[in-house]
């Protein structure tokens, strides 16, 4: 018979805290996570995990087996901070300038060590194989692809892949279960518009770039209104422009940078088009050259049905009380889509935002923080996630 894992968690409650406050005090960026790293790594140990450090750079891995021949489950955290200076008055606010967790992922990691620990003490009552995976540079969209070129889903090849993420956009006490896609990909992508520089008093004698990005910067927003069919989803957000530092030059070239998001690959084709279309053309009106660069691009996040539809009904057994919803999508990405793509699993969110005591801000605000309950049931549900596949049957 499987344990309690809302009772379990509950009697982690301070460690969970301690856990997740302590790396809340030591942020660390994409692939500058060296104490994450080294705390997680030690922690695992002490559990009685066979532990790799270094893989993708600063990712580290812990491996446990069950009592018997199974599945192999694997848990992935992220573990990275943001450049954000922390705005919260807190006993456990940032000690590092410029350094936050403003997007929850010291929650994830505490979590995650919960999960560890409960079934390290319960190995013979499990079998397969648990794969812990904590993550760097998620903020960058980086860490999931360096770890997986370092062999993470091919070295000891995972069944099942499960993760969650604390949401403030969801209040304490939701938890949000998608079947299919969940978060959208994105694709980064920069616009050289390149013309023929001069004096600002003889705009004649130039062809201008800047006249040519602005056109531009309009033109993009009817690539969603009038290009992709209204049932669809996407995104175009032109989010940086670079020209000249003068304001008695027109620039020979400005830069255009940004974003495109969507759910469906076919989506994100078109957008990246219909772009690329209207860059060249736009340029050529206005005597001017463009050339577009892509870069780090992210797949859709897509759960699959079926372990939705489990986990779903799992988690309304754990505890009754939660408000369990199916229809949680956002234009947001997460590198978690990588492992996804490749093994099947469900990435759910777990909502974290206590609007009464003015947990509410949004992720990447530098006065974000969550309801701390937010560890006790994204612990009971993950921990209760992992068994519904190792779980021996008595």
């Amino acid at each position: 018979m499987k344990p309690s894992f809302k009772t379990e968690a509950e009697a982690m409650r301070s460690q969970l805290v301690e856990w997740r406050r302590d790396l809340h005090q030591h942020p660390e960026i994409a692939f500058e996570e060296i104490r994450t790293a080294r705390f997680v790594a030690e922690t695992l140990a002490q559990f009685g995990f066979e532990v790799q450090t270094g893989i993708g750079k600063t990712g580290v891995v812990g491996i446990l087996d069950g009592d018997d021949v199974g599945p192999t489950v694997m848990i992935r955290a992220d573990m990275d901070a943001l450049p954000i200076e922390e705005q919260n008055d807190t006993q456990y606010r940032s000690q590092i300038a410029q350094r936050m967790h403003a997007c929850g992922h010291d929650a994830h990691t505490a979590i995650a060590l919960a999960v560890a620990k409960m079934f390290a003490q319960k190995r013979s009552h499990w079998k397969g194989r648990l794969k812990f995976v904590f993550q760097p540079a998620e903020e960058i969209g980086q860490g999931a692809k360096a770890m997986i070129a370092d062999g993470v889903l091919t070295q000891m090849r995972p069944d099942i892949v499960l993760g969650l993420h604390v949401w403030n956009d969801l209040p304490i006490g939701y938890v949000g279960i998608t079947e299919g896609a969940a978060m959208a990909g994105t694709q980064r992508f920069s616009i050289l518009i390149t013309g023929k520089g001069g004096h600002a008093a003889l705009p004649h004698q130039t062809h201008d770039p800047v006249v040519a990005a602005a056109q531009l910067m309009s033109a993009v927003q009817t690539i969603v209104s009038r290009n992709l069919d209204p049932l669809l989803s996407g995104v175009v957000s032109i989010t940086q422009m670079q020209g000249s530092d003068a304001f008695n030059i027109i620039p020979a070239q400005v830069m255009l940078g940004g974003t495109i998001r969507a759910f469906e690959t076919f989506t994100m084709d078109l957008i990246k088009t219909r772009l690329a279309q209207l860059a060249q053309q736009i340029a050529l009106a206005f005597d001017c050259e463009a050339t577009i660069t892509y870069e780090n691009s992210l797949n859709p996040l897509v759960n699959d049905p079926l372990v939705a539809r489990r986990l779903r009904e799992c988690f309304r057994q754990v505890d009754a009380s939660l408000e369990i919803i199916d229809n949680i999508r956002t234009m947001g990405s997460e590198d978690m889509s990588e492992y996804l793509a490749v093994v099947p699993g469900v990435f759910f969110f777990v909502g974290s935002a206590n609007a009464e005591r003015g947990l509410n801000y949004p992720h990447h605000h530098p006065k974000f923080d969550i309801d701390e309950e937010a560890l006790v049931i994204g612990a009971s549900l993950l921990a209760s996630a992992v068994a519904e596949y190792v779980w021996q049957q008595e």
